[in-house]
């Protein structure tokens, strides 16, 4: 599965990024930066953490939808999941990151 980061500015002018799936579903998303060059640095860091077990964090969410937080090396949040309807989906999210985001190509789209 061939996943990409995407990068938009909204209205704030802040950047964010998403890691998307071939469908164009959000696997992960950020949260916003003032700068681009940090944008940047939240997916350079995403790049590096997505391929280890232990930077994923597995939440439920109040409503029971599964989530997840991917994390990097100092415990700080680089991206945050959207929620998934189960598990599996969940868990199809985490292995498609996992799989794809280290070589994932950008789509500045800010």
């Amino acid at each position: 599965m061939s996943v990409r980061f995407e990068i938009t500015k909204n209205d704030k002018g802040e950047f964010h990024f998403k890691l998307l799936n071939a469908d164009g579903k959000t696997l992960v998303r950020s949260e916003g930066y003032n700068a681009k060059a940090s944008c940047a640095n939240g997916i350079e860091s995403v790049r590096k953490n997505a391929g280890d077990d232990k930077r994923y964090e597995l939440k439920t969410a109040s409503d029971g939808r599964p989530y997840f937080n991917l994390k990097a090396s100092n415990g700080q949040i680089v991206g945050t999941s959207p929620m998934f309807a189960d598990a599996a989906a969940c868990a199809a999210a985490v292995a498609a990151a996992k799989a794809g985001a280290a070589e994932a190509p950008i789509d500045d789209k800010s």
